[in-house]
C-alpha cells in the first residue's frame, strides 16, 4: 500500500500501529523515531519495525505516509524538524485527539506538495510505551479523520482505505466539531475520573491502603481510566479547553442539580435522571461500543 511508512512516537498507538501495518504488509518499509535510544531498541528488538533512531529527519526522508504519535504539545517541535526532509506527494497524519489547533499548526508550516490529514483512532489503553502495543488495538473502532485545506481527495481516500485495512470504521468531519464531540465522549469523562480519583484520596480519614482495599467497582474503574498517560491529557485539556470548560460548567450544573435533590430527597427527580442515564447505556450496547456483560466482560 505504501512503500514507506514512518512513526513519530512508539507508545501504546504508534507502537500498535507498527504491529498492524507489519502484519497485513501495508508497507514494504517501516521506520520510527523516537528520542528516547532505548525505545529504538525496544521496537527493533520487538521486531515491529525494521529500522529506528532519534534522527526524526533521516528516518522521515523517502516515506510516503508520515504518522506523528507524540504529545501534542511536541507536534511544533516534530513538524519544525521535519518539515524540510518531506518528499513531494508525502501524506502526513497523526493520532492525537484535538485537532483545530494542531490542523492550523501543521497547515502553516508545511508546502502545498504535502496533503495534511489528521487522524484519531477512538482506541486505547491505560497503558503506555511500545510493549504495551497489540495489532488488535483498533478492530472495529472509530477512526475520525479532519482533512485540511491542504488535504487532496485522492490522499483522503488513501489515507481512508489505510485505516479500513488496520481494522477500523471511518468518518470524517471538520475539525471543529470533532473537538466538541471528543470533550464530551472523553475529554470530561477522562476529567471527572482524575477529579473523582484526586478526592476519594483527599477525602480518607484512615489510610490509602483502606482506600484500595475496600474499593468498589465504581472506584476501581475510574482508577484505571485515571490511570491513562498524564502528559497526554494534559495536551488535551489545553488544546481543547474551549470545549471542555463549557462541558466542566454543564457538568457542575448537573451536579448542584443532583445535589438539591438528595438535599430535598426528591425521589422523582432522582429516579427521572437515573432512568435517563441508564438509557444512554443501552444506546452504546445497541450500537456495538461495548458489550451486555456483568463487570464489562472482565474474566
Amino acid at each position: 500500500m505504501f512503500k514507506k511508512i514512518c512513526i513519530i512516537g512508539c507508545g501504546l498507538i504508534g507502537s500498535s500501529l507498527a504491529r498492524i501495518i507489519k502484519k497485513n504488509n501495508l508497507a514494504e518499509k517501516i521506520v520510527s523515531s523516537n528520542r528516547s535510544d532505548s525505545v529504538n531498541k525496544k521496537v527493533i528488538q520487538l521486531n515491529i519495525v525494521d529500522e529506528s533512531n532519534s534522527d526524526t529527519k533521516r528516518m522521515v526522508a523517502n516515506s510516503d505516509l508520515i504518522i506523528i504519535a507524540t504529545p501534542l504539545s511536541s507536534y511544533e517541535e516534530v513538524i519544525l524538524k521535519i518539515k524540510d526532509s518531506l518528499k513531494s506527494g508525502a501524506i502526513i497524519t497523526d493520532v492525537g485527539s484535538v485537532k483545530e489547533n494542531m490542523l492550523n499548526l501543521v497547515e502553516k508550516n508545511i508546502s502545498e506538495k504535502v496533503s495534511w490529514i489528521p487522524s484519531h483512532p477512538i482506541a486505547g489503553t491505560e497503558e503506555s510505551g511500545p510493549e504495551a502495543g497489540f495489532a488488535e488495538l483498533f478492530q472495529n473502532r472509530w477512526c475520525i479523520l479532519t482533512p485540511s485545506k491542504k488535504s487532496k481527495e485522492k490522499d483522503i481516500n488513501l489515507l481512508k482505505n489505510f485505516w479500513e485495512k488496520i481494522g477500523s470504521k471511518v468518518d470524517i468531519m471538520s475539525a471543529k466539531q470533532h473537538d466538541y464531540i471528543l470533550s464530551i465522549t472523553s475529554h470530561i469523562p477522562h476529567l471527572i475520573a482524575y477529579n473523582i480519583v484526586e478526592t476519594t484520596l483527599n477525602a480518607q480519614n484512615k489510610t490509602e491502603s483502606d482506600i484500595v482495599k475496600y474499593s468498589a467497582g465504581g472506584l476501581r474503574d475510574f482508577t484505571r481510566i485515571a490511570a491513562s498517560n498524564p502528559i497526554m491529557w494534559r495536551d488535551i485539556f489545553i488544546n481543547n479547553k474551549t470545549n471542555t470548560t463549557k462541558m466542566i460548567d454543564d457538568f457542575i450544573k448537573n451536579l448542584e442539580n443532583l445535589k438539591k435533590a438528595i438535599q430535598k430527597e426528591d425521589v422523582k427527580k432522582l429516579e427521572e435522571v437515573f432512568t435517563k442515564t441508564k438509557k444512554i447505556r443501552e444506546e452504546i450496547i445497541k450500537a456495538g461500543q461495548d458489550v451486555k456483560k456483568p463487570n464489562f466482560g472482565r474474566k
